[in-house]
This record gives C-alpha cells, structure tokens and sequence, in this order.
C-alpha cells in the first residue's frame, strides 16, 4: 500500500479514535459543568459557576461516613483477597500446576450468577441465627471478595506465567533459598505491578457495586452507592459533585499507585 493510500485509511482511524474518545468524555464533562452550575436549565450553558456543591457535599457528614464506609469494605475485601489468592496462587502454579484449569472454571462462578439472584440467597441464609450478617460490613466484605477474585486470579496468574515461576524458584534454590523464603523475597516482588493492576481494576468496580450493597445491608450501613441512590431525588447539582468526586478520587488513585509502581521499578 502506498502513502497516499495509507492517508486515508489512518485519517478513519483517528476519526473513530476521537468520537470514541468524545463518547465517553462527553457525560462525564456534561456532569462536572452540571455539578459546578449556580443553575441549569433551559439555556444551552449555566447561568453561572460555583464550588457551592462541592463545599456542602465535603460537609456533609452523612456523605463523608459512607464514603468512609465504602472505602472500609472495598479496602477489607481487597486485603482478604491478596492473603487469600497470593498464597493460593503460588502453591497451584508452583505445586500443582494441572489444576489451573479447574480454578479458571472455580474463579469464574460467582459472575455466572447474577448479583440479584445472590443477594436473595443471601438473604435466605445471612438473615437470622447463628448466622446473621445482613445489615453489617461483614457480608459485604465477603460479596466484593467473590467479585474480586476473578480480576485478581487473571491478573496474577498472567504475571506468573511471564515470569516463568518454576525457573526463577530453582535458581533461588540453587542460591540456598527455601521454598517460602524464595516466594516472599524472590516471587513476589515480581509480582507487584500483576497485583497492583489488579486491586486497581477491583476497587474501580467495587466502589461503584450497588446492588450488593442496597439489598444486604441497605441503610443501615449505608455506603457511598446507597448515599447516591438515596439522595437521587435531592438536587442534581450535589449528586453530580458526588459523582465527580467519586470519579476523580478513582482517578487519582490510581494516579498515584502508577507514580509508585514506576519509582519502585
């Protein structure tokens, strides 16, 4: 193909590369104008700009508890997570590496379910002695484990067949490592961007997971996602600032986990 025949075909390339872009920049920039408005409503721009939102949201209590309540869950899920799956993980790959198979099948049955249609198991089971959890953190610690772990199974399990596991732990053997001791100071440091991307992909959709959180524990623990849907019918100006405040702490957060992870490399 010659150059002149290449301008066109990369000239759609970039045309399709930017409406994608302005689809998914578009709602989010309409949302941080709304959330910034004095008052929107039949002009084509705000009558005016304001932080009025943002200074009554950051205020407000009620929001900065299940915000705080959000992020006890989805950092508790994620914690039990890495103790739970690096272990695990490391003993299947390294010791028993014919039954990945049956874990991609194992990891990948809580998304085959819908949430709705566990959220009424739940019920059925976590509603009353000696197992009565609905309406506490706990059982919503154990939902978001279950969504996490295919994110982190993925990312992990990846990592470690780049690596090559059983080379690197037979040259940490030859050193006079042990098994333990070369997991901990020879594995898992190669396996820190894996399990970085992967808790970064698992909060982003955990502090956004509402069905769980509405249905099992509702009000009475009441997390950022019930906070939004309660307050829907409240101004649309503070729930847009509630939103862009979501969206920009996922944002620089994750800004901020790249930054270390490239200091650390």
């Amino acid at each position: 193909m010659s150059r002149a025949d290449r301008r066109p075909a990369a000239l759609y390339h970039r045309l399709v590369v930017c409406a994608l872009f302005l689809i998914l920049v578009l709602p989010l920039a309409a949302t941080l104008l709304y959330s910034l408005a004095t008052q929107w409503s039949a002009t084509l721009l705000p009558d005016g700009l304001t932080l009025k939102w943002y200074l009554t949201l950051w205020s407000d209590q009620r929001f900065l508890l299940a915000f705080a309540r959000s992020l006890l869950v989805c950092f508790g899920a994620l914690a039990f997570s890495v103790l739970l799956i690096l272990p695990l993980m490391f003993v299947i790959h390294y010791h028993f590496p014919r039954l990945d198979g049956v874990m991609n099948v194992l990891i990948l049955l809580p998304f085959a379910v819908p949430p709705i249609v566990s959220s009424v198991g739940l019920l059925q089971l976590y509603a009353s002695e000696p197992l009565e959890m609905i309406g506490t953190p706990w059982v919503l610690v154990g939902c978001y484990f279950t969504i996490a772990l295919p994110f982190m199974y993925r990312a992990i399990t990846n990592n470690l067949q780049a690596i090559n596991l059983r080379d690197l732990m037979d040259a940490a053997h030859l050193l006079g490592a042990s098994t333990w001791k070369a997991a901990l100071l020879v594995v898992l440091p190669n396996l820190r961007k894996g399990v970085m991307v992967a808790l970064l992909l698992s909060f982003s959709f955990l502090i956004g997971e509402f069905v769980f959180a509405n249905l099992l524990v509702g009000t009475r623990y009441e997390t950022l996602q019930v906070f939004l849907n309660n307050m829907r019918n409240s101004s649309g100006h503070y729930t847009s600032a509630v939103v862009v405040s979501y969206f920009v702490f996922v944002l620089v957060l994750t800004w901020a986990a790249n930054r270390l992870n490239k200091d650390k490399a």
